[in-house]
């Protein structure tokens, strides 16, 4: 009996080793297919990009001030119906100090620097054809807009289409000045 112990401790040891490498794997592989999503209260997800005006803007250049991060396309009519107002409260905003960044998704750049052209748009923008900095943020139906504060954390998610110009929108951003 005693030989048989032996012989079948080292059996168990390594199926136990087995099973925990597999766990831990199996744990890991979930996790990577998770979906990230950010949301009100998480921190902004970092990201770096030089815009069409030929600026850098990276996240971390803006402590102490507000972002409007509005993820975008030409081709989403919400987006489109989005634009006149956003435009005009970037306009408005910019002289207390938010900054409004577009990322548009547009795969045609054409497209992409016509609708720009004919639309006016006067806020900074970026076309991110992959769509990576959506996806970093969960971002993959348009538009969506995240508010972010001078520490860096999303106050407030817009998912769809907002009128930008509603006194109740001007109060919310300015109450984060």
């Amino acid at each position: 009996m005693a030989k048989a112990n032996s012989t079948s401790s080292p059996s168990r040891v390594y199926v136990v080793g087995i099973a925990l490498t597999m766990a831990a794997l199996f744990y890991i592989l979930a996790d990577t297919l998770t979906e990230k999503l950010v949301n009100q209260g998480d921190q902004a997800t970092a990201f770096s990009v030089t815009t069409d005006q030929g600026k850098t803007i990276s996240l971390k250049d803006y402590p102490g001030k507000v972002l409007v991060l509005n993820f975008w396309a030409s081709w989403c009519k919400p987006c489109v119906d989005e634009m006149p107002s956003l435009n005009e409260f970037s306009k408005r905003m910019a002289k207390e100090g938010v900054t409004v960044l577009g990322i548009s998704v547009d795969h045609d750049e054409a497209k992409y620097k016509k609708f720009l052209k004919d639309a006016n748009i006067a806020f900074q923008t970026y076309r991110d054809e992959k769509a990576n900095i959506p996806a970093s943020y969960g971002t993959f139906k348009y538009p969506e807009t995240y508010i972010i504060d001078k520490q860096g954390k999303v106050v407030e998610k817009i998912i769809g289409e907002e009128f930008w110009l509603n006194p109740n929108v001007i109060t919310r951003i300015r109450r984060l000045l």
